[in-house]
C-alpha cells in the first residue's frame, strides 16, 4: 500500500495517470468540527497490467502540495471517475478552486443502468466487481496519524473496485446509447454554483411554518448572519446557533441583551460577544426591511390546480416507464414534478432532455387522452388510443 507524502512523488503518479484514459478518485474527510470539510486523504487508481496501480495521497503530510493532482483534474484527456461525487467535488472546489473534468459519477450511471435509487458503492462492488467491501473503518478519525493498515485497505478498496465498476457501466451506457443521459446529470455536478451557499440565500434552507413576509425578512437576516459568521470562522452553522433557535429569534424579535437572555433555545455562547451583537443587528435589519423588499413565500404549490386522478395516473405511468427503461424513478421525476404536470405545467425537468424521451412525452400524451394504461398480469402496459 503506497502512501504519497511528498509533491514529487504525487507529480510522478499524476504523470503516469495521464497515459491512461481514466483515473478513479475518492476522498476521506472530516466535517463535524468545521464549516468546510477537512481533506484528510485522497485515493487514486489507474488501470493497467497486473490490476493497475493504486495509491493513497496524504494531504496532511508536511510540505505536500496537491497542485499536481489539480493539474491532472484539469487535463480533459483523462476521465475522473468518482462514486457519489458531490461532497468530493465541493472539497476540491474550496481547496483548489477546481472541478475535475471530464467527470463520471458511477452512482448517477448506476441509476440510469437499473441499479435503483442512489445505489451504494458496496452494492455495485458486489454486483459488478464481485467483491465485498469492509466498511468497518468508515467512521474512523481520518485526521489522526499514522493511519492503520485497516484504514488503508478500506480507503484503497474505494478506488480499486471502482475501475471495474466504471468500465462496466460505461460499456452499458454506450451499448444503450445513454451516455448523454449521464452527461446531462453530471452537468449539474460540475457547475460551481452547486457548491456555493451565498449568505443572502441561506434562509431558503430554513423550514418555517409562518410565511408572512415580515417574519421571513427576520429569518433571512438571521440566516445570512449565521452563514457569514460560520464561513469566516470555518465552524459548522449549527455551532453558531441551531435552526430552532433561529426560528425562536425571528418570532421573539430581541432588541437588546436582556431580550436575548430570554431565548430558551439559544446556546450560552450565542448570548454574548460577537454572535449576540450579530443577532441583534440582524433582527434590526429584518424589522427595518421594507415590505417591497421582504422575501415572498413560495406559493406555487398552493396555487396549483392539481387533478388528483391525473396525478395518480402519472405515478402509475412513471413506475411503468421506469421499469421498462431500467432507470430509477426518482431520477426521472419527483412527486412535485408529477403534481406540476397534472396541473398543466410543462416547464419541469421531467418534461425535458432525456427524461422527455423516457417519460415526459408519454406523460403529456396520457393527459391529452392519446394513450391509456392497463394491467396485464403483474405489469402495467401502455397502449395507444389514437
Amino acid at each position: 500500500m503506497v502512501t504519497l507524502t511528498d509533491t514529487d512523488a504525487l507529480a510522478a503518479f499524476c504523470a503516469r495517470a495521464r497515459a491512461h484514459p481514466y483515473v478513479t478518485v475518492d476522498t476521506e474527510f472530516l466535517r463535524e468540527r468545521t464549516y468546510y470539510a477537512q481533506l484528510c486523504l485522497v485515493q487514486l487508481a489507474i488501470p493497467g497490467p497486473g490490476g493497475g496501480e493504486a495509491v493513497l495521497v496524504d494531504p496532511l503530510a508536511d510540505g505536500l502540495s496537491l497542485a499536481p493532482l489539480y493539474e491532472l483534474f484539469r487535463d480533459e484527456s483523462v476521465v475522473k471517475v468518482f462514486h457519489a461525487a458531490r461532497q468530493d467535488l465541493e472539497i476540491f472546489l474550496h481547496d483548489g478552486d477546481v472541478i475535475p473534468r471530464p467527470l463520471f459519477d458511477t452512482q448517477v450511471a448506476a441509476m440510469v443502468c437499473g441499479y435503483g435509487e442512489q445505489a451504494g458503492y458496496e452494492t455495485l462492488a458486489r454486483k459488478i466487481a464481485h467483491q465485498t467491501v469492509d466498511k468497518s473503518s468508515r467512521f474512523t478519525d481520518w485526521s489522526r496519524r499514522p493511519l492503520t493498515d485497516a484504514q488503508k485497505v478500506y480507503a484503497l478498496a474505494d478506488v480499486t473496485h471502482l475501475r471495474i465498476i466504471y468500465e462496466d457501466l460505461a460499456a452499458r451506457l454506450e451499448e444503450t446509447n445513454r451516455t448523454a443521459w449521464v452527461e446531462e446529470e453530471i452537468g449539474i455536478l460540475t457547475d460551481p454554483a452547486t457548491y456555493r451557499t451565498e449568505p443572502a440565500d441561506a434562509w431558503l434552507r430554513i423550514k418555517t411554518r409562518t410565511h408572512s413576509p415580515k417574519f421571513l425578512a427576520l429569518v433571512r437576516e438571521l440566516a445570512a448572519f449565521r452563514e457569514e459568521y460560520a464561513q469566516k470562522r470555518n465552524v459548522p452553522r449549527n455551532r453558531v446557533f441551531k435552526d430552532d433557535a433561529l426560528i425562536e429569534l425571528a418570532s421573539s424579535k430581541p432588541r437588546n441583551d436582556k431580550d436575548l437572555g430570554r431565548a430558551r433555545l439559544l446556546g450560552r455562547d450565542a448570548r454574548r460577544g460577537e454572535i449576540a451583537a450579530g443577532i441583534l443587528r440582524a433582527v434590526e435589519r429584518g424589522l427595518a426591511t421594507d415590505a417591497r423588499n421582504a422575501p415572498q413565500p413560495d406559493r406555487s404549490r398552493e396555487n396549483l390546480n392539481v387533478n388528483p386522478a391525473q396525478a395518480d395516473l402519472l405515478r402509475v405511468l412513471l413506475k411503468a416507464k421506469a421499469e421498462m427503461a431500467g432507470v430509477a424513478q426518482k431520477l426521472i421525476a419527483t412527486s412535485s414534478d408529477l403534481d406540476f404536470i397534472a396541473a398543466g405545467k410543462r416547464d419541469v425537468a421531467a418534461m425535458q432532455g432525456w427524461r422527455a424521451e423516457v417519460f415526459g412525452r408519454d406523460a403529456a400524451r396520457l393527459l391529452d387522452g392519446e394513450i391509456g394504461l392497463a394491467a396485464r398480469g403483474g405489469d402495467v402496459v401502455v397502449f395507444d388510443l389514437t
